[in-house]
């Protein structure tokens, strides 16, 4: 699935807000109104899964996630050698 999302150019690019800021924001709000999977917010934003559970952490938004989830959390570790 590919979104494609269309800024005002005053918007798009600032000094302190670029694309990869939108896309973490993005990926956040989506993860928070339960519309995706943790693993698939951080692949949206572009994070290492750890990364962004540690972003979430630090805005205090609780990390909700099915048993399914966690199997793919797991694996994931699995998967580059951290467990």
């Amino acid at each position: 699935m590919q979104i494609t999302l269309n800024l005002p150019e005053n918007l798009s690019q600032t000094e302190t807000f670029n694309q990869s800021d939108w896309l973490r924001e993005i990926a956040i709000v989506l993860f928070q109104q339960e519309r995706i999977s943790l693993s698939r917010a951080s692949k949206i934003a572009e994070m290492e899964i750890m990364n962004f559970q540690r972003l979430l952490a630090d805005r205090g938004i609780c990390v909700h996630y099915d048993v399914g989830e966690l199997e793919q959390d797991v694996q994931h570790l699995r998967d580059r050698g951290w467990l």
